[in-house]
């Protein structure tokens, strides 16, 4: 059980944030947006909303995001934010901060942990990438 979309690379990705990781609605990307990993993102919050609510199986406590781009992957493991409810954004986050943007605090990596390799596609504006997102 999970919550799939997709996003795409940008070439002013840049995964430099120490704390944070994003993926986002908007198109562009400024050079100061060092945490986001994917523009263009087409999540459905309503969907994502009844995997975090769902009465059968609610996700707990702790989710998983999976990035694929091509034949590279990476994974985040962080504590569920249950309030999240944002339209244009998830943020992942290693600190313990929470908005409606965050869906996950206590994150194991930020962009700047992530694969050196799969962050180099990323910054090709033409790959597409898959997030899979999870409960352990």
């Amino acid at each position: 059980m999970g919550h799939s979309f997709t996003a795409y690379s940008h070439k002013n990705i840049l995964a430099t944030h120490k704390t944070t990781i994003e993926f986002t609605k908007d198109k562009e990307l400024s050079l100061r947006g060092n945490c986001i990993l994917g523009v263009n993102a087409d999540f459905d919050l309503t969907e994502l909303k009844k995997l975090i609510i769902n009465k059968d199986k609610p996700i707990k406590n702790k989710i998983k995001i999976i990035i694929c781009v091509g034949d590279i992957s990476d994974e985040i493991a962080a504590e569920l934010n249950p309030d999240f409810d944002d339209d244009k954004e998830i943020v992942i986050r290693m600190g313990e901060f929470r908005s409606k943007r965050t869906l996950g605090v206590r994150a194991d990596k930020g962009a700047a942990h992530i694969k050196r390799e799969l962050v180099e596609k990323l910054k090709n504006s033409k790959q597409e990438i898959k997030v899979l997102i999870t409960d352990i």
